[in-house]
This record gives C-alpha cells, sequence and structure tokens, in this order.
C-alpha cells in the first residue's frame, strides 16, 4: 500500500477549509489533519510550534486568516499579528520540518490601478490594512521557504460559510433595498473549484506565486444582478453605486482581475466561468438546504 501524504489544513472550518478537508479526504493519497483556532492559535509560537511537530506534516494548506476587512482597519496590530507574524510562525516550522507550505493570499495585495489584469510578477501594492497583512504573510513565506506555493484568489464564494452571496440573498428574502458598487471589477472564485486547482497544484514540484480564479469578471454590482436573477425573486430594488458613494472604512482596489498566467504555463486547464459555476452553487446551496447541513454563519469578512 502506497504511503499516504499527511497534509495539515488551517482553518479547516472556514469556509475554503471545508470544501479542501473534504476534497482531500476523497482521496486515498492523502492523510488529512484538519486544523482551527481552538486547536492552534497562529499569533503563539509555542502553540504552532506544538500542533506541527505533533503531526509532522509534509504539506501544510494555510487557509487560516484574519480576513475582516473593515474591522482590520482599526484593528490593525491584531490582522499583522495573525496573517504576518502568524504565517512566519507557520513558515519557519514548515522549513524546520522540510514541509511545503501552500499559503493562500488575495487580490487585495495589489491597488488596482493597473486596468488589465494582474499576473504573478507583478509588484504588490495593498492600499488596506488587510491587504498589507497578507502581503506581509507572502513575504514571510518566500524569505523563510523555498518549497512553498502562495495561491492568491478573489472574491471568494462557498456553501460553508457566509459570503456575499448569502448578503444578497439575505436581503432579497426580507425585501430589503440594494446599493452595490459597479466600479470595483473582480473574478469571483468558488471554494469547490479553487479546491480542484489546489489539488492539482499538490501534485506538482512547481513552486513561486499562482493566481487561482474562476474565468470571467464582473463588478460586484453584475455579480449581484446575476445573484437576484438566479434567486427568482421578483421586484428587487437593486441600484449601482460608487466606491465613493458606498463609504466603506477599507479602501478597496477598483480593478483586481487576476490572470492565472503561471498555471497555464503549467498547463492547467483553467477553472470554469464565475457563471456556471454560480449555478453550481445555487445546486450545492439547495442540496445542503434538503439535507438541514447549512449552518449559520457570520458576516462575510475577506477573501
Amino acid at each position: 500500500m502506497a504511503i499516504r501524504r499527511k497534509i495539515v489544513v488551517t482553518g479547516a472550518k472556514g469556509m475554503l477549509g471545508t470544501d479542501l478537508v473534504a476534497r482531500l479526504r476523497s482521496s486515498r493519497r492523502y492523510e488529512v489533519v484538519p486544523v482551527d483556532v481552538e486547536d492552534m492559535d497562529l499569533t503563539r509560537l509555542a502553540q504552532v510550534k506544538t500542533v506541527l511537530l505533533q503531526h509532522h506534516p509534509q504539506v501544510v494548506i494555510h487557509c487560516a486568516a484574519y480576513t475582516d476587512v473593515d474591522r482590520a482597519e482599526h484593528e490593525r496590530e491584531l490582522a499583522f499579528a495573525i496573517n504576518g507574524e502568524g504565517t512566519k510562525h507557520i513558515a519557519f516550522f514548515c522549513r524546520e520540518l522540510g514541509a511545503e507550505l501552500i499559503y493562500m493570499s488575495t487580490d487585495y495585495v495589489f491597488d488596482g490601478t493597473k486596468q488589465i489584469a494582474y499576473v504573478e510578477t507583478d509588484r504588490p501594492n495593498p492600499i488596506n490594512v488587510y491587504g498589507a497583512s497578507k502581503l506581509a504573510g507572502e513575504e514571510a513565506v518566500a524569505v523563510l521557504l523555498d518549497n512553498y506555493k502562495i495561491c492568491r484568489t478573489s472574491w471568494l464564494c462557498g456553501v460553508h460559510g457566509h459570503c456575499f452571496i448569502d448578503s444578497i440573498l439575505r436581503a432579497v428574502a426580507e425585501g430589503r433595498p440594494l446599493s452595490v458598487v459597479n466600479d470595483q471589477i473582480g473574478r469571483p472564485t468558488f471554494t469547490f473549484d479553487l479546491v480542484e486547482a489546489l489539488v492539482w497544484l499538490l501534485e506538482r514540484s512547481d513552486y513561486g506565486i499562482f493566481h487561482v480564479t474562476n474565468s470571467g469578471y464582473c463588478s460586484w454590482y453584475e455579480f449581484a444582478k446575476h445573484i437576484v436573477q438566479k434567486s427568482g425573486a421578483k421586484r428587487v430594488a437593486l441600484r449601482p453605486i460608487s466606491s465613493e458613494q458606498f463609504r466603506s472604512l477599507a479602501r478597496r482596489p477598483h480593478y483586481s482581475i487576476l490572470e492565472n498566467r503561471h498555471l497555464e504555463q503549467l498547463g492547467f486547464k483553467g477553472l470554469p466561468r464565475w457563471e456556471d459555476s454560480l449555478n453550481e452553487y445555487f445546486k450545492r446551496r439547495s442540496q445542503l438546504a434538503a439535507s438541514g447541513d447549512m449552518l449559520e454563519t457570520a458576516q462575510p469578512k475577506g477573501r
């Protein structure tokens, strides 16, 4: 019998972590160790050491993060402690163990001024605390390790957590009017697609930075229109507004489309268009609701 690769997944109970753990466990190739905040506080070096040395993984897929984009503007120290120093702790012990690290990052490391899709070699320039803290994590990984894969994704949605889609559907159900920004352009990405790309990468010995998103792009307003249409709701008041009118605490990039160039160069066929995956999302959501497994989760926070 072949020896299975032991993989620690941090943030295992989160939106991405839940789908990732399930996908990895569906294969006989992996032994999966799910880890969440109650098991390991990323800000405590001793706890990270204890957990990783206890399990001695060949790979760590680091999904855990501080992801509240707006609150981070007031909680800068906490965001950097988790996303920067916490990731540094993970990377340090991956180096000690000789383990590969896959680190999940974000389109928010860019400022959104490029006006064409960002590639992996573009220079980051975050315009909010959340993005800066995730970039600090990227930098720690790159300094400490050679065998790393930094995977930037964007506008993440999934059925095992509260995301933008849930916010729109809740407003529709409550009959509330919706005002959604139309001057922020990006790529919605779905967890069930993203995990397939991560598993594909897991089987390769190629390292560096990867952009991993669904195909196509839209504004948040266009995304909301599609969600409302798929919901079957009638007479929903939905209007486009500018980012200036929305007045969020954190600035967000106006154009943060990620081109998956590195993956394409390696021969990856690409992920489905976001519109098709939105259909799949509703299908999976209905299946979960029918099984009684829909969870009440917190307000959506980050990418």
